[in-house]
């Protein structure tokens, strides 16, 4: 096979288009991986439309996994036909933030099939940009990890999201027995969250959604942890009157020891704050771009920390693989929607109008 079928973006469309490319061929140092599943990110097109996309046109999606189908003459330790995952952040990996695990901080963090996410030079991005809706993937070697046998390929491709979750409830610092309270609970990264709070000391969640319909489907996630559910569509005028942050005041008297925040709009974000316990955290990873109406002397007087984590680092995603190969972690029911290669732009669509619970979400190619 000498070309294969790739979801692709353009400059200045709003659509992916599926087309016929080369196979890549791997240099001295790089592994070609054959895809059995990539993962679908809900703010991809976003990005796109931003232009967080800094070489277009490029192959589409962050998240992969599949066999090695060929390894570059500089390659060791890495065999065709081994199971991997493919670790989507790139970065120099000799800066002091990539060597003490910070490396999403690395100021040529980027990530393959996906944005850039400053203005350094980017060789790596430069070079290895094109992502993983292909029926084949290029990457460096050093961003395969082994998939463990009882972890299956769909799993395998969505490992970043699980890494990005734990890295979330690392910057909340809770302690033993907390309350924590994970917003837009019903997306990726809030069933995500919901699904390891347990491993993380977590004694009881309080879900924040749109519908209660859907939060009830995510507490069946919470295994062993007390939760319960706020919908903001039963919350009248909620937005205008603080209504979000009175709810939660009552569900938790004494505030929420950390609140884990993925809503990407609007003023949830700050009335969250505003029901933390003294000393509480709020992590936020939603990209809001609403401004927060909080005074500083409250994050002062009330001891509160707000943290800002973008991603993972590749520390997180290799815990989430050992819980996964351990059989301590089991997140197969995340899966909800999987595609065809050749369904990709229904599938964004479909990501897009969101009329149906959609937690996680893969492509075959």
């Amino acid at each position: 096979m000498t070309t294969m079928l790739a979801a692709r973006a353009h400059r200045d469309a709003d659509t992916i288009a599926l087309e016929r490319i080369p196979v890549p061929e791997p240099g001295p140092l790089d592994v070609v991986v054959r895809v059995a599943a990539a993962g679908l990110a809900p703010g991809m097109m976003r990005l796109l439309r931003s232009g967080a996309f800094k070489h277009l046109p490029t192959t589409l999606g962050h998240e992969a996994a599949g066999t090695v189908a060929a390894v570059g003459t500089g390659v060791t330790g890495t065999a065709v036909g081994d199971r991997v995952r493919v670790h989507p952040n790139l970065n120099c990996r000799d800066c002091p933030y990539c060597r003490t695990d910070r490396d999403m901080m690395c100021a040529q963090q980027a990530m393959i099939g996906h944005a850039a996410f400053g203005d350094a030079p980017m060789p790596l991005y430069d070079e290895y940009h094109d992502g993983g809706l292909a029926e084949y993937l290029r990457v460096p070697h050093w961003l395969v990890d082994p998939l463990p046998d009882r972890v299956n390929f769909d799993v395998g491709a969505k490992v970043h999201d699980l890494a990005n979750a734990v890295r979330a409830l690392k910057c909340a610092d809770l302690p033993l027995g907390s309350t924590l309270v994970v917003t837009a609970a019903t997306g990726t990264m809030g069933t995500a969250t919901t699904k390891l709070a347990e491993h993380f000391g977590v004694s009881r969640l309080v879900l924040v959604g749109r519908d209660a319909e859907r939060l009830h489907a995510v507490r069946s996630l919470a295994g062993r942890v007390a939760t319960e559910v706020i919908a903001l569509d039963d919350l009248p005028d909620w937005a205008g009157t603080g209504g979000l942050t009175r709810r939660l005041r009552e569900v938790t008297p004494a505030g929420a020891h950390a609140v884990l925040d993925f809503i990407p709009d609007g003023p949830a974000t700050g009335q969250a704050v505003a029901a933390l316990a003294t000393g509480g955290t709020l992590v936020h990873m939603g990209a809001n771009r609403t401004a927060l109406a909080l005074p500083p002397a409250a994050l002062m007087v009330n001891c509160w920390r707000f943290v800002g984590t973008r991603a993972c680092t590749r520390t997180d995603a290799r815990e989430v693989l050992r819980l996964l190969g351990t059989g301590a972690l089991d997140v197969d029911e995340l899966i909800t929607q999987r595609f065809a290669l050749a369904d990709a732009p229904t599938a964004v669509e479909a990501m897009r109008r969101r009329e149906h619970p959609m937690w996680m979400t893969v492509v075959h190619p």
